[in-house]
């Protein structure tokens, strides 16, 4: 049975705008922007939106922040730079929010972080795990741009961590990525990586994201004697490479990107061909009590259960960026970022305990070690763990 049904009937993006339609001139305007309607990974967008909307009942039941109510204003960019960039200057300068959150695709925030940081806004991405999404605009420079979610590099250590560990059997290792943005920013990583750790690939491919197609690029792999095949990709091309690999017979230890948890990846891959690959993100299906209650309160609005890290994500979000507000004693730009580059209070989260997540030179919420391995397994993705990395020690993250 394909799990594609689980999500079907998608919610049209203009109803997380009715979210907002009773805030108040006195309310604190929180924005998301980012893709919640046109790509797959819309999925994720809107899983993100759920998750804030409901901490954002909590805080306000709660008493709000600095006597104040939150309100969310959501703007769809449908997968576009163009588009997005249009919602961020309309987000801050008429929707007048104090904050801004997303977006779904990495690109997207690329092409607008200089507007955060100019305008002074601070962004706390929730979705997008592209590496220099949180870099400063030059060395040195006051940085707006903050993240509660997934960071390919982070992703990429612990990969090549495993790799390092399983010396025994990954003797020989290949790299396959995807021709994008998205694909090609994970090799550079992987290769930069790879050199701290000692590891030489013997076969480095790349692929469209259309492609579906790889026989000529494994056949390269499997004539180099590649073992252990390192893949930066999105759902679907995945998918089709685990296909590919099908066709020829040829399964080496895969390990790839996060994006093998998305429900298109296990559509186009089928039940058995999914539990090839294993990979990482911030939760599995077994979850926490706290998570297991949000969980009960948005499950049936998710796309595909496996969406739910996102609404952790945009949960734990807004608890952040709550307590900056509060620490700041306002919520004017710069005072909030000087307090989340400096809290003073550990954030109780839902993936985990936040305790001073931020620095002035490191804007990642979430790292390698608070990452957990998955694997699909009865359609469902569940926990993974073997001797390497019941193994991991921090220092086996490098970077």
């Amino acid at each position: 049975m394909r799990l594609t049904r689980l999500y079907a009937g998608f919610l049209a993006a203009t109803a997380f705008t009715a979210f907002c339609a009773g805030a108040s001139a006195q309310d604190i305007k929180l924005g998301y922007n980012g893709d919640l309607s046109a790509s797959p990974s819309a999925q994720s967008g809107q899983a993100a939106v759920l998750g804030m909307e409901a901490a954002i009942v909590d805080i306000n039941a709660a008493g709000g922040i600095l006597g104040r109510k939150l309100a969310l204003v959501t703007r769809d960019d449908t997968s576009a730079p163009p588009k997005s960039i249009q919602n961020m200057s309309d987000l801050v300068d008429n929707e007048k929010v104090a904050a801004v959150f997303g977006p779904t695709n990495s690109g997207n925030a690329m092409a607008w972080k200089h507007i955060a940081n100019q305008k002074k806004i601070p962004v706390l991405g929730n979705v997008g795990s592209g590496t220099d999404i949180t870099k400063p605009m030059s060395p040195g420079a006051d940085n707006y741009m903050f993240r509660v979610s997934m960071v390919d590099r982070e992703q990429i250590a612990a990969l090549m961590a495993y790799v390092k560990k399983n010396s025994a059997k990954s003797k020989v290792i290949g790299f396959m990525a995807e021709t994008t943005g998205y694909g090609q920013g994970g090799l550079k990583d992987m290769q930069e990586i790879a050199e701290l750790q000692g590891i030489k690939p013997a076969a480095t491919e790349r692929f469209g994201v259309g492609d579906t197609d790889m026989t000529s690029q494994l056949s390269k792999m499997k004539a180099a004697g590649v073992d252990t095949v390192v893949v930066w990709a999105q759902g679907t091309p995945i998918a089709q490479l685990v296909r590919s690999m099908e066709k020829i017979n040829y399964f080496p230890l895969t390990l790839t990107s996060w994006a093998a948890d998305n429900i298109t990846f296990y559509d186009a891959a089928g039940k058995a061909l999914a539990e090839k690959p294993i990979f990482m993100r911030t939760v599995g299906e077994t979850r926490t009590p706290a998570q297991q209650k949000l969980f009960d309160r948005i499950g049936s609005k998710l796309k595909a259960p496996g969406s739910f890290s996102f609404a952790l994500h945009g949960y734990d979000s807004v608890l952040i960026y709550a307590e900056a507000v509060k620490q700041a004693k306002t919520i004017e730009g710069s005072a909030v970022r000087l307090a989340l580059e400096d809290l003073k209070t550990p954030v109780q989260g839902l993936l985990k305990t936040y305790d001073k997540p931020f620095s002035k030179t490191n804007h990642e919420a979430l790292t390698a070690k608070d990452l957990v391995w998955i694997r699909w397994k009865e359609g469902k993705l569940m926990p993974y763990s073997d001797a390497m990395i019941g193994s991991f020690a921090p220092a086996d993250f490098k970077q």
